[in-house]
């Protein structure tokens, strides 16, 4: 068999409901071991197109300044770039000595950040898109939930940023699901109804109809509401 070169090794792209695909990897805090490294735990991988860029710089002060946030929400974040690793050490040290940004200076970066140069991990996840680049990662963002499984993944172009309200949206919303067995309507925010699963029989949506379920609101067979509290989301 003909062997290929890993940078251009062909991976088919990593699917919600699948396990993450698993890889060793250098990063700025250390080697890992992906994702069994992070077992019991939420992990936000997400991936940069180059380090010295300004979009990317904006990216990472803030994913930094929200870190705390992540994890109190049981969640760890971990970058990838196709950048070496000293690339890596010099940027986020330059971001830490350097950059402000809406308030934001003297940011620490301590979460891992890959080094992948070799592009295998970003192949791996199909973050390398050649609509976009054949050398740069886009800005994908893969949730993983504590049992290593993919759970959202968003993809955003070269050019554009991330909106991180939607990311800690999307996480709050993952764990909300998992832990009330609700589903979420458009537009969710912690607080706003949620959707009560539809009914498993015909008798059990006529029941739902004649006779509610306290707290629970039904405009059709299909489509029921509830209350959930942001507190009760909150001590889950």
């Amino acid at each position: 068999m003909e062997n290929v070169n890993s940078s251009t090794k062909s991976y088919p792209i990593p699917r919600i409901g699948e396990p993450a695909p698993q890889f060793k990897a250098i990063t700025t805090q250390g080697d890992i071991n992906f994702p069994s490294d992070y077992k019991g735990k939420w992990v936000i991988l997400f991936s940069h197109p180059a380090d010295f860029t300004p979009v990317c710089t904006s990216e990472f002060m803030t994913f930094a300044s929200m870190e705390e946030e992540f994890k109190a929400l049981n969640t760890e974040l971990v970058g990838l770039s196709v950048d070496g690793l000293y690339s890596h050490i010099a940027w986020l040290r330059t971001i830490k000595e350097k950059i402000q940004y809406k308030g934001m200076k003297n940011i620490e970066v301590k979460f891992p950040l890959i080094e992948d140069i070799t592009m295998e991990v970003a192949n791996l996840y199909g973050m390398v898109q050649p609509g976009e680049s054949n050398t740069k990662a886009v800005r994908a963002v893969f949730f993983i939930d504590p049992k290593g499984i993919i759970r959202t993944i968003i993809y955003y172009p070269l050019s554009l940023g991330r909106n991180f309200d939607e990311i800690k949206r999307v996480l709050i919303g993952l764990q909300t699901v998992d832990e009330f067995k609700v589903a979420l309507p458009a537009d969710w925010r912690p607080g706003d109804d949620v959707i009560v699963p539809t009914a498993g029989s015909c008798g059990q949506a006529k029941d739902r109809l004649e006779i509610p379920e306290e707290g629970v609101t039904c405009y059709d067979w299909f489509f029921c509401t509830k209350k959930l509290e942001k507190e009760k989301i909150e001590k889950a």
